[in-house]
């Protein structure tokens, strides 16, 4: 075996595609997920079997603007699978959904003076249509300092403060400026999203993998790699390889520690240290909507609510594809010892769904006919200042092995385009390695 990939996701099958294209033999090359199926976070069930469609455990889509998926798409004669849409976001500001997707809903923007709307407005234009954004800058000062001094207090308070801190808990004051400007300068008003859902989407790109020749297993993660006279040595389960030339990981950082013992201690804490959100998400099937024509509403972590986003994905996507049932996700991010993390599934979901009827009065469990909880403790990078100077390189000290993880896309953040591209980024760094 030349190239072994740790994680079936959108990274390991991008990089899988790349080695196969640049001249490594299918054969020579395998794919092992941890999961029951390809895609990682992106993974999709469905919750009977009238649903034609699977729904993403952790709500997805794609911008307009998500150059590196979309092309890789194409590349694999994927391009008919992908819908665009036009949904409507809102913002939940004193009690109801505001829309916040246009320069004439920001005028509209209640407790705030005109002063204060042009300012913010100002601002947001400047993050979103900078010609040449300083990245590097930006990644000197936190987004809580300097859009504080440059949108102005009052604005900054009434309506982004409280969202940095819905996402990254006690940590908000230290995420950088660069991840919030980029967050700004790639949003777009119209999503994409693929026929059949993602999981469709990966299993098609499997596919392509595996009519490469390409071995892709499932419920198979990796337990140890370790150096053998230059080359790896790599176990799975009861399954082993010796002699591969080449290890790429896209799983959780944490986790490589202890599959690679060999990487030295600083290494290995540097990979225990990198700090992360953990993620929370119900996936509700209900008889009726609830947001009333909205796909997504930001909840303010002042609010008093137990999430942070309502996502009502039928508004954007036919209920007709789930067997007639409104699909509504019910997401938050939590600190990794939170006990959302670890308490009985029902305890959890009964909690979420208690905060519905702040939103929509009448609400009762009733309207739900099935829900589904997903969670996982290593969600979301926490992007300091200086991350862009200090993430980790695609090699790592251990000869032969890579790390490919979302808290090395900056100033990105995490998402299936940014991990097609790291994927194929990581491909390119082993070819030239490998000198093929």
């Amino acid at each position: 075996m030349r190239v072994l990939i740790a994680g079936a996701g959108p990274a390991g099958l991008a990089a899988a595609v790349s080695l196969q294209q640049a001249g490594i033999p299918g054969p020579e090359i395998a794919v092992l997920e941890a999961g029951p199926r390809a895609g990682g976070l992106a993974s999709g069930f469905r919750g009977a079997e009238t649903w034609e469609w699977a729904i993403e455990r952790y709500y997805h889509h794609l911008f307009t603007n998500d150059t590196d998926i979309l092309a890789f798409t194409r590349e694999l004669d994927l391009q008919d699978m992908v819908e665009i849409h036009s949904p409507v976001t809102a913002y939940w500001h004193r009690g109801r959904p505001l829309r916040l997707d246009s320069p004439a809903s920001l005028l509209a923007v209640p407790g705030l003076s005109l002063p204060d709307k042009v300012r913010m407005g100002m601002v947001l234009a400047w993050l979103r249509w900078h010609p040449r954004p300083p990245w590097h800058r930006h990644d000197t000062v936190t987004a809580h300092a300097w859009l504080e001094r440059w949108m102005g207090r009052r604005a900054y308070e009434a309506l982004w403060r409280s969202l940095l801190e819905g996402k990254f808990g006690q940590r908000y004051r230290d995420v950088s400026l660069a991840w919030f400007a980029a967050r700004i300068y790639k949003r777009t008003s119209r999503l994409g999203y693929f026929r059949g859902g993602f999981q469709a989407w990966t299993d098609a790109v499997r596919e392509k993998v595996e009519q490469g020749g390409t071995e892709v297993g499932f419920n198979s993660p990796l337990t140890l790699v370790e150096p053998q006279g230059g080359t790896l040595a790599v176990r799975s389960g009861q399954r082993s390889w010796e002699g591969v030339q080449a290890v790429l990981y896209t799983g959780s950082p944490n986790l490589l520690g202890r599959i690679a013992p060999a990487l030295s201690a600083t290494y290995r804490a540097r990979l225990a240290g990198e700090a992360h959100m953990g993620a929370v998400v119900l996936t509700a099937a209900l008889d009726r909507s609830l947001l009333n024509g909205v796909y997504w509403l930001s909840i303010p972590a002042d609010a008093g609510l137990p999430f942070l986003a309502l996502v009502e994905h039928t508004a954007m996507i036919p209920k007709e594809r789930y067997g007639g049932n409104h699909i509504l996700y019910l997401g938050t991010y939590v600190e990794q010892d939170h006990p959302w993390l670890s308490l009985p599934e029902q305890e959890v979901a009964e909690e979420l769904l208690a905060g519905l009827s702040r939103i929509r009065p009448g609400f009762d469990d009733s309207w739900v006919r099935g829900r589904w909880l997903n969670r996982t403790a290593w969600a979301q990078p926490i992007p300091v200042p200086g991350s862009g100077r200090t993430r980790l390189p695609l090699p790592t000290p251990l000869s032969g092995l890579y790390l490919a993880t979302m808290s090395q896309v900056w100033p990105w953040d995490r998402g299936t385009n940014y991990a097609v591209r790291i994927g194929k980024q990581a491909a390119r760094q082993i070819l030239v390695d490998l000198q093929v």
